[in-house]
């Protein structure tokens, strides 16, 4: 018979995913890089995504943040936000100030992996004919592709909602027409530009307005005050992501801990992911000692490797790498 495993809840905040989103020229960039000038945070990291804006905006007074270079590629991408991490987790094993990892904006996020499946579903014999045929045909995609665009935003969210440390993700919103049953109708309602779930996974939820003062429309927080059905949503003048942080969540550096979101696929995923991004036999060790607390080192992804062999496999090419950087240091 299993035994029953329990503990009390600690009743500690946990690190915020932060969702700023808005019209057009409403400060969305603004507000994030303001956040950077706060004394109460650490190292901050900006990963500009289709907006360009990275650069300028660290002439605001006081802003200070590290850009973070990538290539485009949805594998550059993921590989900045796992070493994002790993510094993220460092600064805090050290007790230095919590980092700040922002990304503007999740709307290209979700553009881009819609450009990438509408080019799968270009690519596929039937509709490659078709454009052949009739280069302005419509192409339709399939169900399996819209899968596979989801499954890799969702991989990102996990690694987001897992962050030791304050995520602040921007992303457009507009009024547009309702739909129901995929017809328009008559009713208006606002739209985040991004993927569905983009607003339901985010801790706190702000929107801004060029007219109107910041609205936080959601927070899963014992602290914000937002009962869903009870109290509306709350317009706060010069609202700032410091102020919304640290006094209306109530986040505490010394007690905050990542979101308990634990399945054993996503251990599982998490661990990979990790390991594919190891660079030496120390961190491969650490990992090894990691996965065997979990008690998953014989555990893999379906039809794949176990974390074990994942392990030994990254040693092999961990130790080709070196052996080739010293015979390239003594030819």
């Amino acid at each position: 018979m299993t035994e029953l495993r329990t503990r009390k809840p600690s009743g500690a905040v946990p690190w915020p995913l932060v969702l700023v989103e808005g019209s057009e020229k409403s400060g969305k960039s603004y507000m994030a890089a303001q956040f950077t000038a706060s004394s109460r945070v650490g190292r901050c990291l900006w990963l500009d995504w289709g907006e360009g804006s990275g650069d300028e905006y660290a002439a605001i007074k006081g802003a200070s943040y590290d850009l973070i270079e990538h290539d485009g590629t949805w594998a550059s991408i993921k590989e900045q936000v796992l070493a994002a991490r790993e510094v993220a987790q460092k600064a805090l094993d050290a007790g230095e100030k919590p980092v700040v990892l922002i990304i503007d904006s999740m709307t290209a996020e979700w553009d881009d992996l819609k450009d990438w499946v509408d080019g799968k579903a270009r690519r596929r014999e039937k509709n490659r004919k078709l454009l052949e045929r009739d280069p302005e045909a419509e192409i339709t995609i399939s169900t399996d592709l819209w899968n596979l665009a989801t499954s890799r935003h969702k991989e990102l969210m996990r690694l987001l909602m897992r962050f030791p440390g304050i995520v602040v993700v921007t992303a457009r919103g507009a009024d547009q027409v309702a739909m129901e049953n995929g017809q328009p109708t008559t009713k208006r309602t606002w739209k985040v530009e991004g993927q569905k779930n983009l607003a339901y996974d985010a801790s706190v939820w702000v929107r801004l307005s060029r007219t109107e003062h910041p609205l936080i429309v959601g927070a899963r927080s014992v602290h914000a005050g937002i009962v869903p059905g009870e109290d509306k949503p709350k317009r706060i003048p010069d609202l700032t992501l410091e102020q919304l942080v640290f006094d209306i969540l109530k986040c505490d550096p010394k007690t905050a801990h990542v979101r308990e979101l634990e399945s054993v696929p996503d251990v599982i995923a998490e661990l990979m992911d990790v390991i594919k991004a190891a660079t030496s036999k120390e961190q491969l060790t650490e990992l090894w000692r990691r996965a065997k607390a979990q008690d998953v080192l014989n555990v893999g992804v379906v039809d794949g490797p176990t974390v074990a062999e994942a392990l030994a496999a990254r040693a092999q090419e961990i130790a080709q790498d070196d052996a080739q950087e010293a015979e390239e240091k003594t030819a």
